[in-house]
Formats: C-alpha cells, sequence, structure tokens
C-alpha cells in the first residue's frame, strides 16, 4: 500500500478552479475519478490523516500512487467530462450501476428508406427511435399485434424483405393487412415513412388524435351505408384501446418523466426507474450497485442520472423526478437540459399524484433489493462456494456449516442486550435465535459484555451435554417436550460484531470454559476485515468474494435482531415510567399490572375494583394506582398506602 504523503501535490500546485480529477495506481491504471467545484479544497481533502478518511475512502488513497487533474471552464463541464473518464476508464473505486438483467425496446428504424418495427436489445443505434425499456419482450410482440392493424409498419428482416421483391409477393403479413407491403409496391416509401411516423407518435403518447380520426371515419362510413368499412374501423378503434389498456394511467395531466428511487443498505443500493410518457407508464427498468466509495443518496443520484442519460441523451424527459436533489443539482440540470435541447425539471416530488408514484417506484426499490440477496442467499451453489472459501481463508477444519453471530445492543450503556443469531448451510434458522438481556455492572464495555453473553451460551451448552443421561438427550433433544435443547448444539463457527477487542473477550470466555473445537473471528465495519484471535493482521476476503458476503449477512441479522430486541426494552421501560413514581409500587406488582391488562393504555381505563383483582394488589394500592393514572401529566399524587389517602404537597 502506498503512503498518500510520498505523491500528495504541493499545496500551491493545485488549482482553486472546477476541474475533473483522476487517481491512479502504480501501474498506472485510473482507480478513480472526480469532479469539483474548486479542485484545491477537494483534492485536499483526500490528503488529511488517512485514519481520518471513510474506510472506502482510506483503501483508494492507499491503492492509488498518483493523482493528477484538468482544469476546465464551468462545472457543467466538469460533470460532462467526469462522465466521459468514467465510461472510458472503468475506475473500480466509481459507482457502477448495471442491469439485473437485459431489458428490451420497441425500435423503430427511422433512418431506413422503409422503417421497420421490432424487439431490440444492446447499444442504441443512430436513426432509431426506441420505447421502453419493457419488462418482458412478449410485451412488445402482444402490443406491435395490435397496433399493426392501424398502423401496417413493415416488421420483417432484410433478407425477407428483399425476397418478397424479388419474387413480387408479399409475406402473410401482407396477406392478412398487418403490413401495407412495400416491398411489392402497394405503398410508396414516402406512405410508408407517414405510417411510421404516426405510429411513433402513438408510441410517444400522441394517442387522442388518431382514436378521434378512426371515430370520425367509422361515422362517416356507417352514415354512408358502408357498414364493412366501418366494422373495420370500430375493430381498428378496439385494437388501438387495448393496446392502451396494457399500459396504465398514473398521472392525468400526460406528463413525461422519468421517476427513478432507491433503497439502499451499507453496502449495496438498488435503483428502479419508471418511465412515464403520456401519464402512462411505458417502461420499468432496475439496477443493483455496490458501494466502492463513500457516497450519500445524493452522490447515488448524481452518478445514476449521468449513467442513464450519458448512454441515451435522446431519453432524457422533461421531468425528472428523484428521491434527494444531487449536490449540484443546477448544475445537473444545465447538463440535462444540453443533452435533450430544452428545459429539464429536475425534482423531489413533495405531494399529490406524482409523490404517490415516487412511493410506488420507492417500494419497488426495495422489493429489489431483498430479492437480489434473497436470490445471492439462496443459491446453493453459491452458499456452496461461500463455506469453501470461509474455510480455506479461515483455515479451518471442515466447512463451518452452523454458523453463529453475537452483536451487543445498548443506549449509553443502558437497556444493554445482545443477539444471538444462527445460520446453517448458509441460511438463517431462525428458530434457533436466541437474545440475552445482559447482566453487567454499569461502567463495562462492550467487550465486558461480549465476555459475559459468549459465556453464558456456551456454559449452557456445557450444563446440557453434562446433564445428558441417554443418546436421545446428549443428541440435543429435550425428552419431556421432543423439541431442540436451546444451546444443545455447538458451531463450526463463532462470529462477533467487531475488531480484535471484541474477539479477544470472546476467545477469553471460550478458553475459561475449555472449549477448544468452536473456532471464532471478528468481522469489523470499518474495512470488512476478518480478525482472528490473537493475530496483528487482519484476514482481507476480497469484496467480490462469496464468503464475505455471507458473512456479512450473518453479522447483518445479528445487527437487526439486537436492535430489535433493543427497542423492545426500551418501549418497554418507557411504558412502566408511568408507574415508577407511586410510592409502594414495586417491579414485582408493575409487572404484574401490565400483565394482566395488557397494556399501560388498557390499566388506565380500569377502575379501583378491577385493579383491586390483580394478584397483591390491595384495596389501597388499586386506588393509588387509579389516581396516579388520572392525573394530570407530570402531577402524580403521593398516597399513603396504609389509608389510601391522597397527601398534600
Amino acid at each position: 500500500m502506498a503512503d498518500p504523503s510520498t505523491y500528495r501535490p504541493a499545496p500551491g500546485e493545485i488549482p482553486v478552479e472546477p476541474g475533473v480529477y483522476r487517481f491512479r495506481d502504480e501501474h498506472g491504471r485510473v482507480i478513480y475519478v472526480g469532479k469539483a467545484k474548486s479542485l484545491r479544497p477537494r483534492l485536499s481533502s483526500y490528503f488529511q490523516d488517512v485514519s481520518a478518511l471513510h474506510p472506502r475512502t482510506q483503501t483508494m488513497v492507499t491503492t492509488a500512487a498518483s493523482v493528477e487533474w484538468t482544469v476546465v471552464a464551468t462545472e457543467v463541464e466538469a460533470l460532462q467530462l467526469e462522465y466521459s473518464w468514467i465510461k472510458e476508464y472503468d475506475p473500480r473505486f466509481n459507482v457502477k450501476y448495471r442491469d439485473d438483467k437485459s431489458y428490451p425496446y420497441l425500435a423503430v428504424t427511422m433512418g431506413e428508406e422503409f422503417p421497420r418495427v421490432q424487439v431490440m436489445r444492446g447499444a442504441k443505434r443512430k436513426g432509431t427511435r426506441y420505447f421502453g425499456p419493457y419488462a418482458h419482450a412478449w410485451a412488445i410482440r402482444e402490443t406491435v399485434d395490435l397496433l399493426l392493424r392501424v398502423f401496417p409498419v413493415r416488421t420483417c428482416s432484410s433478407g425477407v424483405f428483399r425476397r418478397a421483391g424479388q419474387v413480387g409477393r408479399p409475406c402473410l403479413l401482407g396477406y392478412i393487412g398487418k403490413c401495407s407491403a412495400p416491398c411489392v409496391g402497394r405503398v410508396t416509401p414516402e406512405e410508408h415513412q407517414a405510417l411510421a411516423e404516426d405510429f411513433c407518435d402513438f408510441m410517444a403518447g400522441n394517442t387522442g388524435r388518431f382514436v378521434r380520426r378512426l371515430e370520425r371515419e367509422m361515422r362517416e362510413a356507417s352514415s354512408e351505408l358502408e357498414f364493412e368499412r366501418a366494422a373495420r374501423l370500430r375493430d381498428d378503434i378496439g385494437a388501438l384501446n387495448r393496446a392502451l389498456e396494457k399500459s396504465a394511467v398514473v398521472l392525468a395531466d400526460a406528463t413525461d418523466a422519468d421517476v427513478f428511487a432507491l433503497a439502499e443498505d451499507e453496502l449495496e443500493a438498488a435503483v428502479q426507474v419508471f418511465h412515464v410518457r403520456g401519464g402512462r407508464i411505458r417502461g420499468q427498468r432496475g439496477w443493483v450497485v455496490e458501494k466502492v466509495e463513500d457516497v450519500g443518496t445524493d452522490d447515488l443520484v448524481e452518478h445514476l442520472l449521468q449513467q442513464v442519460y450519458g448512454e441515451s441523451p435522446e431519453a432524457v424527459p422533461r421531468e425528472v423526478l428523484v428521491p434527494a436533489l444531487p449536490r449540484d443539482s443546477h448544475e445537473v440540470a444545465a447538463w440535462l437540459e444540453g443533452l435533450r435541447g430544452a428545459r429539464v425539471d429536475l425534482r423531489v416530488p413533495q405531494r399529490g399524484d406524482k409523490r404517490a408514484l415516487l412511493e410506488t417506484v420507492e417500494r419497488n426499490a426495495g422489493q429489489a433489493l431483498n430479492l437480489h440477496k434473497t436470490r445471492r442467499g439462496g443459491d446453493l451453489t453459491t452458499r456452496s462456494v461461500a463455506l469453501k472459501e470461509l474455510q480455506d481463508a479461515l483455515d479451518l477444519p471442515e466447512a463451518p456449516l452452523r454458523i453463529e453471530c453475537y452483536d451487543v445492543s445498548n443506549l449509553q450503556g443502558t437497556e444493554v442486550v445482545a443477539s444471538m443469531v444462527v445460520f446453517e448451510d448458509g441460511l438463517p434458522r431462525k428458530s434457533e435465535y436466541r437474545r440475552f438481556a445482559v447482566r453487567g455492572t454499569e461502567g463495562q464495555d462492550d467487550t465486558a459484555w461480549m465476555n459475559e453473553v459468549i459465556t453464558r451460551r456456551f456454559r449452557r451448552y456445557l450444563d446440557e451435554r453434562a446433564e445428558a443421561s441417554d443418546v436421545e438427550i446428549a443428541q440435543g433433544i429435550d425428552p419431556e417436550t421432543g423439541r431442540p435443547q436451546k444451546f444443545a448444539y455447538p458451531p463450526q463457527l463463532v462470529v462477533v460484531d467487531g475488531g480484535p477487542p471484541q474477539v479477544a473477550a470472546a476467545a477469553r470466555a471460550l478458553s475459561d470454559l475449555g472449549i477448544e473445537e468452536v473456532s471464532l473471528v471478528g468481522l469489523a465495519k470499518r474495512l470488512e476485515e476478518v480478525w482472528l484471535p490473537g493475530d496483528d493482521h487482519p484476514v482481507v476476503l476480497p469484496r467480490s468474494s462469496e464468503g464475505l458476503y455471507l458473512l456479512q449477512r450473518v453479522r447483518d441479522e445479528a445487527h437487526r435482531f439486537a436492535i430489535t430486541y433493543h427497542r423492545q426494552r426500551r418501549s418497554r421501560s418507557m411504558t412502566t415510567s408511568a408507574l415508577d413514581s407511586i410510592p409502594g409500587l414495586g417491579p414485582t406488582r408493575r409487572t404484574a399490572l401490565l400483565k394482566h391488562f395488557g397494556s399501560l393504555k388498557k390499566l388506565k381505563a380500569a377502575d379501583v375494583e378491577a385493579v383491586g383483582q390483580v394478584a397483591g394488589i390491595g384495596p389501597a394500592t388499586a386506588q393509588a394506582v387509579v389516581d396516579a393514572l388520572s392525573a394530570p401529566s407530570g402531577a402524580v399524587p403521593a398516597v399513603n398506602l396504609s389509608t389510601g389517602e391522597v397527601l398534600d404537597d
């Protein structure tokens, strides 16, 4: 790893103008591209104390061996140059949005003499108009099949088109009226071009005039007693209406907009975009991105817009609705306007139909992220690879088929709880999850709490094993219930959330209990480093490693489970606080009251007689409870529990 001070530019060398900069590694490869309103403060921020930088930024500056920059005239130019360099160099530390699948488009080759309608994927071509993307190719073909009744545009390949012209006979679509047969001269190139333009106008959202025209022609044919032609026009109107029904109306004002939303965690982000044209959803698209740099939602949005519209400048709509504005929103909007050649409204919708649509897209993004994680974690081959990678990287005697992870949660040293989650064969085993209310004294820290939790868990394991008097109990089965005992099974691998201090505390607990067959590691959040007991240096797994991904899932699940329990404890603590100030009402009777009534709200609605029916609550105490809970907030009266008399202040 390079020391950033070895390639740090002198402060006076860095200009203060806007510009774009590149970090290169020792082999000269560009590993990061960024832009700045002023290059000097931005670049100087990378060369502060390395320990003060974000972990991913630390990795970037220590991987780099040099930095260079280019000054530009405006911030919009910086945005354009940054996108060009990211596309050219594909830097490893920049966010890259990659499609989670290949999306098909409906394409019309307007650049040809006889335009063709077809389904296309991949890179965009000049002279071709695109509509979509669509979720499925069959959805495009269904729509095209309906529209060819009204707009009989050519759909055949160049080879079929040439052969039909040579033999002087059109294909089947020409005979059934779903192609105007320009191959045999039934229409002129100009007439066929006009048909293709009408098709594109309809797909772009200008649908009303075509339906109105057909209705007018149908009435005229009916009035002239041309009933067969009127019936044909009626069927054409029905085909157009069925095509319109396939795309839902979401905005009544015929808005053209792209609506973006993100769902993210510490490691990845899922992006969804709905393409709305003419008030209707014309397409949907999704990406999953791995966060390889320190970025917030605003930065993710900026990079997203760069990559989406940089590749397809003709696709920029009138409105771009996003969950958060980019940090340099005015410059990004100016860049989009330059691509579109007209005004672009870049904003966050606050209310109304557009806000509701954004929330719908956000739900889709959340589901996409969950689905991505589930698919990756649920694949049998992937799980097998992950377990094998962990066995090799951690030098384990066998693959860790059972992994237990522990996390501690507290609020400034109060309400300390811990969680234990279990993954078997790479999947969560929620029936084996356990939670702990830590009994440590005030002033202790994470290491002492971790030591206590590991000690309690494995002491129970040793006790249950020692009590085993027959084969069934020795196998971890409770003879009375027939269910597995709580702590009967030892894991092959214990994971603690933390670095060397937490690992050392857990190792001491296992050593004190004489347990040697269980392997132990810690996963530190900063650089996702894996720490082994007694090692001075961590095991660094590649970010693409399935083994690291499994450890991250286990750690995140333990954190979630601990936080959930901690919130429950805090909520319960706040609930009982209304009873704490009643003189003579101790913890046991408070618990009995809440257990009997189920909630503080129901207890407040109870009268003296109902409260007095609780075991251990006498008439004087019941009266004191009712008086205290019926008093105004902050005015809990003092009560003589022997007489029930309310004492004066």
